[in-house]
């Protein structure tokens, strides 16, 4: 999988509410199966906005046969770009995107899958690639769509939600439900919680005829939600999350193979990273920046996004030595097991420490 930023122009900008664009990208042909995505995946975008330089992930909104990849940009407090992008960017105006990735997807192999998917706000984007390629790539496969909002002028893809919905009536079931508007049934008023996902479990779907669960919006929800499935009986398994921030930054340790050799924090670790086929050497400390932050420092390009442990732009697997985590809200228990981390929240625990960045 490519780390590498490629330079393509904005061929489209649509406004999908007062406060969310979504951005169009056109693919040349060459560059096409760099690009190839599954429904989830996110792309990495780059820009300089006042001589700042800005990364952000973004979820795909598009489906893998629609003409252009689209990412959806919902306008954040004090956020750079996405002000830029609702205020400033244009058709024609060049972004440099990471090729996708990310392990939002269906791991299921059913012939006819019916996803429970459960989003507040901006959480919908990468809901809306998963629903548009089950639908129309085959005639089998079904969706229960669960969707927080404030208000109707809120919902993101309104239009598009209910073009599908009508077209696909049988197949997707589409449930709103808004904080600050009342609807004509008590279920749709409030927010989505343990106690809204308990109501919806009585009548809207039925967990034991569930093959997957996607739960995406803030953090508070998804943990509740989750913890909600559980008890009505989904397997870990078949559940899947992805934050787009989190709400608290609760440190929890990770450690990675071998244990722990030493946490003073006047020492200092031997770290190689690899990165395209170059090996770079640099002193690390067990405590304080991590080993992302101290590589960029020395001038590395290394491949990031969200510093937050959110998503797995930097992840990287240890081919040597051990390492810990501050958090881990992206790497899924497989990847963690076969050496993987995220090195923007990873710190040195043994003397030496080789990470491998080619290795994705």
């Amino acid at each position: 999988m490519s780390t590498k930023f490629y330079a393509l122009p904005v061929a489209s900008i649509n406004r999908e509410t007062a406060t969310c664009v979504s951005i169009g990208f056109q693919i040349p042909e060459d560059l096409k199966s760099t690009f190839t995505f599954t429904p989830g995946q996110y792309l990495t975008i780059k820009t300089t906005i006042n001589g700042e330089e800005i990364r952000r992930s973004y979820s795909i909104c598009s489906a893998p046969q629609e003409s252009q990849i689209r990412v959806a940009v919902k306008q954040v407090e004090q956020g750079k770009f996405s002000t830029y992008a609702l205020q400033e960017l244009k058709v024609g105006d060049v972004l440099e995107l990471m090729p996708p990735m990310g392990n939002f997807v269906s791991k299921s192999t059913a012939p006819a899958k019916h996803t429970l998917l459960i989003a507040a706000g901006s959480g919908i984007t990468p809901m809306m690639s998963m629903i548009k390629t089950g639908l129309t790539s085959n005639d089998q496969d079904r969706f229960t769509l669960l969707y927080g909002n404030q208000t109707r002028q809120s919902i993101i893809f309104r239009e598009e939600l209910e073009d599908l919905k009508n077209k696909y009536v049988s197949r997707l079931s589409l449930n709103h439900v808004l904080s600050r508007e009342a609807l004509d049934l008590p279920i749709m008023h409030g927010r989505i919680d343990a106690q809204k996902c308990t109501e919806f479990s009585k009548g809207i779907f039925d967990c034991t005829q569930i093959t997957e669960a996607f739960i995406c919006g803030p953090e508070a929800m998804i943990l509740e939600v989750k913890n909600t499935l559980l008890a009505l009986g989904m397997d870990n398994s078949n559940i899947h999350i992805e934050l787009f921030t989190t709400a608290s930054q609760q440190k929890t340790t990770s450690a990675t193979q071998k244990e722990s050799t030493s946490t003073a924090a006047s020492e200092v670790s031997k770290v190689k990273v690899r990165i395209d086929g170059v090996t770079l050497e640099m002193d690390v400390p067990y405590e304080g920046d991590t080993i992302l932050d101290v590589a960029l420092q020395q001038g590395a390009d290394l491949p990031y996004a969200c510093k937050g442990g959110v998503c797995c732009t930097c992840k990287a697997k240890v081919l040597e030595g051990s390492v810990s985590m501050e958090v881990n809200y992206a790497l899924e228990s497989d990847e963690i097991k076969k050496g993987f981390v995220l090195s923007c929240q990873a710190h040195p625990t043994s003397a030496s420490v080789f990470l491998d960045f080619d290795a994705r």
